[in-house]
């Protein structure tokens, strides 16, 4: 997708989701939002362009680790609960509890059992939100083997995200097929009409981040709310406070200054070497 394009629609977007964010607050209401999916095939991005404009008070991320000791006791859902929305809140899921249905049954990290248990209670489960009144929205970020092993191999060269190319995505890569049956079993228990599964063609990250967030703004009944004028207030007169001498707080190095410095310092040197090469150039001719 071209990028100027992208980028300006994307705002447009941000800006409507802004706006559903205050008809959420003022109304009460509660939204699940979960991000599902192959590992790379974008989930994190289109969650940080979902959350850039929010309020974090109200828009959070739950991106929960490995399960303790103590948590491999509880009932599998129960550590999921604890991080749904209260009222007037909106909570993205960065993976959730079908990591069961996922990782947790390609590699083992739970028994036949636990997994047909899941199956069997995951519906209900998620039919009991949506009747209290949660708003649950579920999305899979579908993405091809080539484009996932593009991604990590960027992953492997940029030393900025090296950190979200763990040996569980290595795994992937040997286990592709595995995931893929993985995955069909869990639609054929879990795609269920108060809940369905709406897929995201990923291997274009900018369209992807377009197409789930304009999906998400017409899933979410929400209208806009008007808001009370604002003013204001005239700053008023000093009344006769003085601050304390600066010497006397610890303030952080003017770091800015030296790289602004050391910029400046540059330019001067590449520009004295041009204009000193031109001149040699100059004579010789």
């Amino acid at each position: 997708m071209n990028k100027d394009v992208y980028e300006a629609e994307l705002l447009r977007l941000q800006a409507e989701l802004v706006e559903m964010q205050e008809w959420v607050r003022s109304t009460g209401q509660r939204v699940v939002v979960i991000f599902e999916g192959r590992d790379a095939a974008g989930k994190g991005g289109a969650i940080k362009r979902v959350t850039e404009y929010l309020n974090p008070r109200i828009a959070r991320i739950a991106a929960l680790p490995a399960p303790t000791e103590r948590q491999k006791t509880q009932w599998y859902f129960q550590r999921y609960i604890e991080h749904l929305p209260a009222a007037g809140e909106i909570v993205l899921f960065d993976r959730s509890w079908y990591n069961r249905a996922g990782v947790e049954r390609v590699m083992g990290f739970c028994t036949p059992q636990e997994y047909r248990r899941f199956l069997r209670q995951c519906p209900i489960f998620e039919r009991m939100l949506v009747e209290d009144g949660i708003i649950l929205i579920k999305y899979w970020f579908s993405v091809s083997g080539d484009e996932q092993y593009k991604r990590f191999e960027s992953r492997m060269s940029d030393p900025m995200r090296h950190w979200k190319l763990s040996p569980m995505d290595l795994e992937s890569i040997t286990r592709w097929e595995d995931y893929s049956r993985a995955r069909d079993a869990m639609l054929v228990h879990t795609d269920i009409p108060e809940s369905p599964w709406n897929f995201v063609e990923a291997e274009d990250k900018r369209r992807a981040r377009i197409n789930m967030i304009a999906d998400l703004l017409d899933r979410v009944p929400w209208s806009r709310v008007e808001r009370p004028e604002i003013t204001l207030p005239e700053r008023p007169s000093t009344n006769g406070y003085r601050r304390p001498d600066r010497s006397l707080q610890h303030e952080v190095f003017d770091h800015s200054a030296a790289v602004e410095a050391e910029a400046l310092g540059k330019g001067k040197a590449e520009k004295t070497g041009k204009s000193g090469k031109g001149g040699k150039g100059k004579k010789k001719s």
